[in-house]
């Protein structure tokens, strides 16, 4: 680490020596309908990325530009992006006049207008979101903070860990990629959360539906794309202090970014830090199956935990190339709850635990992820090529008290060569290497083709077995088009096919186990995995139309794709001490095929924007865990056993989005989803899938300004949320009741002297409401959701040099 910071700096002193070569000034002015200057419209030139703010009279300049051709782009707040060529050979002043920008249904006002130019020419469902939507519905991680985007939900493992859900579908069917890279960790169990950092995160693509065409298989149930920082403007030097507070687990967080640009060369560094307490829920005591736990203070022992992160980025820009290289280091450790972990959750020390809200006791999980990633693309007139390479290492460590389970010894052995008190420990290397190439054939046509693939070996340790070591290798081909049939029609196409291998190995118990044959009873290790050899292969495709009439938008998408099992699915079998089952894998597991239609209609005028995206979904043989009759008695207390199995599956659904406005400042809407799912075939026929999430709705209302008095961009917003009972279940799930939630938020920018400093502020669950969201982990022993929670994000921008020349 030390000598990469010695390269850093040494790259940046030597970037700083360079010698400018002749340049010129481009100078203007920036208004309205009404002739009225706009102050704070950003410019940008394109494509080096340099830019600068108009000042309170609208006026910009951006100084040092070398002869050539940009592309200039203004955008504002409420304003439709303008784009100009513009040629560079001497001093020019310019003047633009910006139109006011129809309603959309971005929950939060973006600059520009990336998002919805996207979401125009794309067949698939797809929804934006920036650092400012973030910061104003932070929640305990990253994915919590996405779970008020119509149709994606998450399960919760704790205050400060989830996963993804898109449209009732998780686990390995949601792909999370980072800078390009696919995310890998070990997401195949409940109880893992993401290794991400939320705030390295700047704009997160979340795609609804299959993705496999461009991302690979687990994509067949949706895509959450997180890019980090982009570019800084040229000659800049800059810092961003962000704090966090919340008063239910009293967490603290705090993260500092430094990063700048001179000319060809940018760096970017992020240090984050946070700290948080056992979490309370509105309740004091939890029903743990026929036992009833008591909770000191309301307060769910045993759930406290830290993250520590860094982020390193440098990376060079050129007018034909640009290159990025992230270094990241993202590290937890949490607490399991104490009572929910393990068979015995009444020989609890309640005294130790309870003793502090802070401390971390047995059980609890280590977990560090480490990312190497190169992210380029390349671009001449109608050729661009892409490239991402990763490396990633993920290392887990799940510690408890050693208890005999089965036949384990009573005292465990000193000869082996793992620790008592390591449960399981996962240790997971990833190599990955992404390529495309894309082909302009005119203003009308663009061809793409691409190939994905990536190595990954993981190997386990520990007392405890689940799934086995294994490697992984996948790799496949795409080739999609974009036909442009007129100004406000697009026609798209794609087809890939994919290859992988996976590779399982063996594994005996490292204790004795009695086993009666004949009458004869013989004691032996256990065979509990086999060595196992698959070759799974297949073929995805989409067809795809939109249709964007003025202020209509409509799309349609057709697609098949698969996925591939994973080792859990094929070779699992142990005891899952988090959901007290046994759970049997099965060898002869086939890939998944899904088929899917996907609609989107959106009107957007001056007032009212109004949007629904309905799909259907067939799977011809969904993976699902089967919980059976039978009982474990080898390794524990009775675990009901479960068994991997597959069926058909039809599903449909859709998502309402709606904002209108009844004046300029003030703006109401509606955010609805409903998921149905059905089992088709198998012993389950006729049931739903597990964790399927209920109908909900959320009616907004929000008041936008763009100054009051000392504030800027202040916004007070209130949600009514409004969630179904869930009574269509698959046992041992429980039905879950309704419930309603009030959550507030406000939040603004104020200038202190000379310097600006964000604001957002929440209140979630504002009348403490003892509520039980379905897709919540602990919701299987009745754990209800955190109670009222006081959320606090400060965010102060520091400019630590300024270039003159490049501002006003």
């Amino acid at each position: 680490m030390n000598k990469l910071i010695v390269l850093l700096l040494g790259m940046t002193l030597f970037c700083m020596s360079i010698i400018a070569q002749e340049t010129y000034l481009l100078s203007g002015h920036v208004f309205d309908e009404n002739k009225l200057p706009l102050p704070g419209a950003t410019v940008m030139l394109l494509p080096e990325k340099n830019g600068t703010v108009t000042n309170a009279q609208g006026d910009f300049s951006i100084n040092n530009l070398p002869k050539g051709k940009y592309v200039l782009e203004i955008s504002f707040v409420g304003y439709k992006t303008l784009r100009d060529s513009v040629s560079i050979s001497k001093n020019i002043v310019v003047k633009y006049r910006l139109q006011a920008s129809l309603l959309t249904l971005q929950e939060v006002v973006v600059t520009d207008h990336a998002a919805e130019t996207l979401k125009r020419e794309t067949s698939l469902n797809i929804e934006v979101v920036n650092t400012e939507y973030l910061k104003q519905n932070s929640g305990g991680s990253l994915m919590q903070s996405l779970n008020r985007l119509p149709g994606i939900s998450t399960i919760d493992i704790g205050s400060g860990q989830s996963k993804p859900v898109i449209r009732g579908l998780g686990f390995n069917r949601v792909v999370v990629v980072e800078n390009g890279v696919k995310h890998e960790g070990q997401q195949w169990g409940a109880d893992h959360g993401l290794e991400i950092d939320q705030y390295a995160a700047e704009n997160i693509e979340v795609v609804k539906g299959p993705a496999s065409l461009m991302y690979g298989s687990d994509a067949i149930g949706g895509v959450i794309d997180i890019n980090q920082s982009a570019i800084p403007t040229d000659g800049s030097l800059k810092a961003n202090l962000d704090l966090m507070g919340k008063s239910n687990n009293n967490l603290f967080g705090s993260s500092l970014a430094v990063y700048g640009r001179k000319k060809w060369f940018f760096a970017n560094a992020r240090l984050t830090y946070i700290d948080y307490g056992d979490y309370k829920v509105p309740t004091d005591s939890i029903d743990i199956y026929s036992y009833k736990a008591a909770l000191h203070k309301n307060k769910l022992r045993n759930t406290a935990g830290n993250e520590k992160n860094l982020h390193l980025q440098v990376g060079l820009v050129k007018k034909y190339f640009t290159s990025k290289f992230f270094v990241s280091t993202v590290n937890s450790e949490s607490g399991f709850f104490a009572n929910a972990h393990g068979l015995e959750p009444r020989n609890v020390d309640v005294e130790l635990h309870d003793k502090s809200d802070r401390d971390i006791q047995f059980p609890y999980q280590e977990v560090s992820h480490l990312k190497l990633i190169n992210k380029s693309l390349w671009h001449k007139n109608a050729v661009k090529l892409e490239t991402d390479f990763g490396f990633q290492r993920n290392n887990r460590n799940e510690w408890s008290e050693y208890v005999s389970h089965g036949y384990m010894p009573a005292i465990f052995p000193d000869t082996l060569p793992f620790s008592a008190e390591l449960e399981r420990a996962f240790d997971k290397y990833i190599y990955s290497a992404n390529v495309k190439g894309s082909y302009t054939l005119s203003e009308k046509t663009l061809f793409t083709v691409g190939l994905n693939s990536d190595y990954q070996d993981n190997r386990i340790d520990g007392r405890g077995f689940i799934i086995p070591t294994y490697r992984q290798t996948s790799i496949g081909g795409f080739l999609y088009a974009k036909q442009h049939l007129s100004e406000i029609s697009l026609l798209q196409a794609g087809f890939r096919y994919d290859y992988g291998n996976l590779q399982t190995q063996e594994y005996n118990d490292w204790f004795m186990s009695p086993i009666v044959n004949n009458g004869d009873t013989i004691w032996q290790y256990l065979n509990r995995a086999i060595n196992l050899n698959r070759d799974f292969s297949n073929t995805s495709w989409s067809i795809g139309y939109n249709f964007n009439p003025e202020q209509w938008s409509l799309k349609v998408n057709v697609g098949k794709s698969f996925r591939m099992p994973i080792a859990k699915e094929l070779a699992a079998n142990g005891v899952n001490y988090h959901h007290f089952s046994y759970e049997v894998g099965n060898a002869d597991l086939s890939p998944e095929i899904s088929y899917q239609l996907d609609l989107g209609l959106e009107y957007n005028s001056m007032k009212f924007a109004i949007g629904t995206t309905p799909f259907l979904n067939y799977f011809s043989n969904y993976i699902y865990l089967n919980p059976s009759s039978e009982h474990d008695r080898l390794y524990g207390n009775g675990n009901q056993v479960f068994y991997y199995n597959q069926c058909e599956v039809f599903r449909f659904g859709a998502e309402l989005h709606a904002h209108y406005q009844i004046i300029k400042p003030l703006q109401i809407g509606i955010i609805g989803e409903y998921v149905y799912s059905e089992q088709l075939s198998g012993e389950k026929k006729g049931r739903t899938l597990p964790f399927s999430p209920p109908a909900s709705a959320i009616l907004n209302i929000k008041y936008q300004k763009q100054k009051i008095k000392y504030f800027e961009n202040v916004y007070v917003s209130i949600d009514y949320k409004l969630t179904a009972p869930q009574n269509n279940i698959v046992p041992p799930e429980e039905t879950t009741a309704g419930y309603q939630l009030i959550n507030l938020s406000l939040g603004g920018d104020v200038k202190l002297k000379k310097q600006s400093v964000n604001i957002s502020f929440q209140i979630q669950n504002l009348f403490n409401t003892k509520y039980f969201n379905h897709t919540n982990y602990y919701r299987l022993i009745n754990v209800p959701d955190p109670g009222r929670n006081f959320i606090l994000n400060i965010s102060i921008p520091i400019s630590i040099k300024k270039i003159k020349s490049n501002t006003v």
